[in-house]
């Protein structure tokens, strides 16, 4: 059983028992939240697709916590020219 869902303008594919990395989310880390533009949802017998969303589905998720990707350090350089540049973020 499976759900793609439609979440701050982007696709996921949710199932059950899943953990899913999205952008962050206005909500407190713990609280529960409901997903309400399922634009398609398989139970593993038939496959309902929305036109743009299913009527009546909702998924049903927990936010766990707020996290960040790993810092990313960018440096270029070129040789015998003096020229060196370094970005980060």
């Amino acid at each position: 059983m499976y759900a793609i869902v439609k979440i701050a303008g982007k696709q996921f594919q949710i199932s059950q028992n899943k953990y899913i990395y999205t952008p962050t989310l206005a909500e407190k880390p713990g609280t529960a939240i409901i997903f309400d533009q399922v634009l398609l949802l398989n139970d593993g017998e038939s496959t309902q697709i929305g036109a743009p969303v299913v009527t009546d589905a909702k998924v049903t998720g927990k936010v766990i916590a707020h996290v960040k990707a790993d810092k990313l350090i960018v440096f270029k350089k070129k040789r015998r020219k003096g020229y060196k540049k370094s970005q980060g973020h």
